[in-house]
């Protein structure tokens, strides 16, 4: 028995989904100064509920020290940048949002998505944890609260008359330990007319592709259409429409409505995929609990691979320093010795080291220096857009290696 409660239903926790060991968070990158120092670790030990099925991590670091000072940067990625400029034209024109409505986004990071109703005339608030993500975002325009989203951030928005006509949460559900009081939050923000929109990597993806490499501390929950269906309907929202979507490896899009609201009225890709979900097998709990040998497998892949470089004496460097490669490489125990840096775009990152295997962080125009055979790409969801911006490895005959759900040379 695990001694942890579920963070919905409160019954505890004693079904393994996956262990992924002890780790450090795996956006907690170092500074030279600090490579001797040791760092902070905790368990990445993740469970699913048997009376629920939320799959969730118990919550080891609290997430003012996961978030207060953040290294990730939504503006970064022009994939994300070209979805979000698509979300803000389709819900204009679904929902006729206009300059008298007030669109606010709960961890809003830089202002990456706001900023493109900003350009519509439509006022907009940020709320976002992360002050110097936050400092960006406001100096885009965007006007940010920095603060963690919570019913005392709510009420405190609604006595200033902030209530919102659309509320925008993008891959921030399963970042809240404290999911019951996040979604009470959101119904008191919720103008009586307005529309919740959520998007969430989906649970049934996860498993499908063995995608556990997007585990890690930060992420509490792992959500399913069927187990956030329960939780927001436990306070009064209804979920009316769901869309199932490309980002993150494969994720759905949620609208919710107060229940007493009936000007929307549910649609039949609710029902259609809360099937595909149960015909998946995700109303079973052995579903959940025989994950955990297909990720062992994948380890093994991985480590093959890079055994069999090592062996053959080839060059082997990293594409992004994202969350999901760190879990990927301190998982597998995959370090200096097999990798001899990682580069990034987001200049922030550069100059530092990855936490647990250390690997050294530089801009991308060191891999045209040193001309590695292989590139893996580590944000493997980002792998049509990064193969573009550096397709000049073919001139020299190096190759992309895309490690998940199997490894792939391209």
């Amino acid at each position: 028995m695990s001694g942890y409660n579920c963070r919905f239903c409160n019954e505890k926790l004693i079904d393994t989904f996956v262990d992924l060991g002890i780790t450090p968070l795996s956006n907690s990158f170092l500074t030279q100064n600090l490579l001797k120092k040791k760092e902070n670790v905790f368990p990445l030990h993740v469970y699913v509920c048997r009376n629920c099925l939320l799959v969730q991590l118990p919550e080891f670091e609290t997430p003012e020290n996961i978030f207060r000072d953040y290294a990730y940067f939504s503006s970064y990625s022009e994939t994300w940048l070209e979805h979000v400029r698509n979300y803000v034209n389709y819900m204009i024109d679904r929902f006729e949002f206009n300059k008298n409505n007030l669109v606010v986004e709960i961890a809003s990071n830089d202002g990456y998505l706001l900023k493109y109703f900003v350009g519509k005339g439509i006022p907009v608030l940020g709320i976002e944890p992360a002050a110097n993500v936050a400092k960006i975002a406001e100096q885009n325009g965007v006007p940010t609260l920095v603060k963690f989203f919570n019913t005392k951030t709510a009420f405190g928005l609604s006595q200033e008359d902030k209530k919102a006509d659309l509320i925008i949460g993008n891959n921030v559900l399963a970042h809240v330990p404290n999911v019951n009081d996040f979604v009470d939050g959101m119904k008191i923000l919720l103008k009586p007319g307005g529309v919740i929109t959520m998007e969430f990597p989906h649970i049934l993806k996860l498993i499908q592709f063995n995608q556990f490499d997007t585990i890690y501390h930060e992420h509490f929950s792992y959500l399913s259409l069927f187990v956030v269906q329960k939780i927001f309907s436990s306070h009064n929202l209804t979920i009316f429409d769901v869309e199932e979507i490309e980002t993150h490896g494969g994720s759905i899009r949620i609208f919710v409505k107060h229940s007493k609201n009936k000007s929307f009225q549910i649609e039949n890709r609710v029902l259609e995929l809360l099937e595909k979900e149960k015909k998946f097998g995700l109303n079973d709990l052995a579903k959940y609990t025989q994950f955990a040998k297909d990720v062992i497998e994948a380890k093994e892949r991985i480590r093959k691979f890079f055994l069999a470089t090592k062996k053959d004496g080839k060059k082997v460097v990293c594409y992004g320093a994202a969350a999901k490669g760190n879990t990927l490489l301190n998982y597998c125990q995959i370090g200096t010795d097999f990798i001899e840096y990682i580069v990034d775009k987001n200049i922030h990152k550069q100059g530092m080291f990855l936490p647990g295997s250390h690997i050294p962080i530089k801009d991308p125009k060191e891999i045209k220096k040193t001309k590695p055979d292989y590139v893996v790409i580590l944000p493997w969801n980002l792998k049509d857009e990064i193969m573009k911006q550096i397709q000049y490895i073919r001139e020299w005959g190096g190759k992309f290696v895309i490690p998940i759900p199997e490894v792939k040379i391209l």
